[in-house]
């Protein structure tokens, strides 16, 4: 029994999912959820999570134990596929479930991103629009966490703007270490068909606009801190490029980039979280 939780529990992607539901859980704080609402966007957000690491993780076994992913317990036969089937059908019905807890228009905001990340496992995933489940799903996050609160107006534009870009360049990033093995799998979405360098790239620009967006979108002159973060993306960024120039090895260039592109979006994401008090 442990050993089938422990395999859910690797399976469930826990760090992407910690971090997402953390960022939930944190912007809820931020435009004035009470603690019991709180808990109900973090739960919400955290059984989305579940049913989305769960689905990719199965959808994805014969290619991973194809390029000998031990580290993914349903390749590896930790886990069983019917079990990991079971749970991701049930934390995707406890999505539905808990949004409704909200309101009508906050779940479905909710829904949307749960379906457009669950299209993304397949068949975007192997398409030139593979990056459109990740910018709808991360432009509803914050969209679903605003309107549960009562009486709250419709999101801001830039709000959610800021986050689909912030989740447009996370998908290029997030392919990066990947693409190889991706490449010996048949895996063809729009990363792999840029390739590394136009993967790059597209991460950059798109992190940096997002942190332009979450600066000067709000009403008002930037803060300070604000366009300290723009200047810091894109330095972070020009390091990295001039230490992957200078690097000994060309192998590690992606890596140097996945870390800068890593250290922006983190900055991205505490601009958001902190922007969520102007709504």
């Amino acid at each position: 029994m442990s050993s089938t939780v422990l395999g859910l529990v690797r399976a469930s992607h826990p760090e992407p999912t910690a971090a997402v539901t953390t960022v939930a859980g944190l912007l809820a704080v931020g435009v004035g959820h009470p603690p019991g609402a709180v808990v109900a966007v973090a739960l919400t957000v955290a059984a989305s999570q579940f049913a989305v690491g769960w689905t990719n993780d199965l959808l994805d076994a014969d290619r991973d134990a194809a390029v000998g992913r031990t580290d993914k317990p349903v390749a590896s036969g930790a886990v069983g596929r019917d079990t990991v089937a079971v749970a991701a059908t049930l934390a995707a019905g406890a999505t539905v479930a808990l949004a409704l807890t909200t309101n009508p228009l906050a779940a479905l905001c909710a829904t949307v991103a749960l379906v457009s990340a669950l299209l993304y496992n397949w068949p975007m995933k192997s398409t030139p629009g593979s990056v459109l489940p990740y910018a709808v799903s991360f432009a509803a996050l914050p969209a679903f966490v605003v309107l549960a609160l009562p009486g709250a107006p419709a999101p801001p534009v830039w709000l959610v703007s800021a986050a689909a870009l912030l989740g447009a360049g996370a998908h290029f990033a997030n392919v990066l270490p990947d693409l190889a093995d991706d490449a010996r799998t048949g895996v063809r979405g729009l990363p792999h068909r840029l390739g590394p360098r136009g993967s790059r790239a597209a991460a950059v620009g798109l992190l940096i606009a997002a942190t332009g967006t979450l600066v000067l979108g709000p009403p008002g002159p930037p803060s300070g801190v604000g366009l300290a973060a723009i200047a810091a993306a894109v330095v972070i960024f020009l390091l990295a490029w001039y230490a992957g120039r200078t690097a000994d090895r060309a192998a590690a260039r992606p890596v140097v980039a996945f870390r800068a592109v890593m250290l922006v979006a983190l900055i991205d994401v505490i601009l958001l979280v902190t922007s969520g008090r102007l709504v």
